[in-house]
């Protein structure tokens, strides 16, 4: 028998943000899954005079899901994360929010100058691999900050974490590929001097950036509540 006695604004608040959260997230997932699995390869097939004709149609519609759900996601996942920062302290969750803000984007600033079209950064190995140490890096900050600030719960790290992989993958398509796509896409004219060639290979690496960024995004999400891996003390 549905007990719907114990459903209270709050409980219903937060549920939908996690549906909402669930939902968008897929699309956008799936979306980036299926630009690195399956559009890679078939742009390789195309022949150069059919890209003008086949990618308006099909690129630029996919591109529009791809980029909204990419905020809805961030989003509800942010407002879902002030609520358990909320619970966690006495003085609420500005501080913690706070940190969190400023040391993620720090950390999208350096990712934003790595992904770059030519020289050394260009290289996917030399890339991934800086990028696997900021990653660390931002991770034990977050760590380090959020114990001295007294926020010291597994899904209130977990999720800190998972989703400040989820900022700079969100960041990625909106400072990069999004701008980027437009211009290799007619949407934006290219500006005199401006190589289409080095557009298409950022695109590329932040693309594929967020492919791998999205595994260990996914699993600190899901250790949040089903993985007790972080204890303090």
């Amino acid at each position: 028998m549905l007990d719907f006695s114990v459903l209270n604004p709050k409980i219903i608040y937060e549920f939908v943000l996690r549906w909402l959260h669930l939902v968008a997230g897929i699309t956008w997932i799936g979306l980036l899954y299926w630009f690195n699995l399956v559009n890679v390869n078939f742009q390789k097939t195309l022949e150069a005079d059919l890209k003008p004709k086949v990618n308006p149609i099909l690129v630029l519609p996919t591109l529009w899901f791809f980029r909204w759900a990419a905020a809805l996601t961030w989003v509800t996942g942010f407002l879902y994360y002030a609520n358990i920062l909320m619970g966690e302290t006495l003085s609420g969750m500005g501080q913690p929010m706070l940190t969190w803000l400023v040391v993620v984007g720090i950390t999208y600033a350096v990712i934003f100058f790595l992904i770059r079209p030519d020289g050394a950064l260009s290289n996917g190995y030399t890339l991934a691999g800086i990028t696997a140490a900021v990653v660390i890096l931002m991770a034990t900050v977050l760590y380090k900050a959020y114990d001295h600030l007294g926020v010291n719960t597994n899904p209130s790290y977990m999720i800190g974490i998972g989703g400040g992989l989820g900022t700079l993958m969100l960041l990625n398509v909106w400072g990069i590929i999004w701008p980027s796509q437009k211009r290799l896409l007619g949407v934006t004219a290219l500006a005199p001097g401006e190589d289409k060639a080095k557009f298409a290979r950022r695109v590329f690496l932040a693309s594929r950036m967020n492919a791998w960024l999205s595994l260990p995004m996914l699993f600190f999400m899901g250790a949040s509540s089903h993985l007790n891996l972080i204890h303090w003390g």
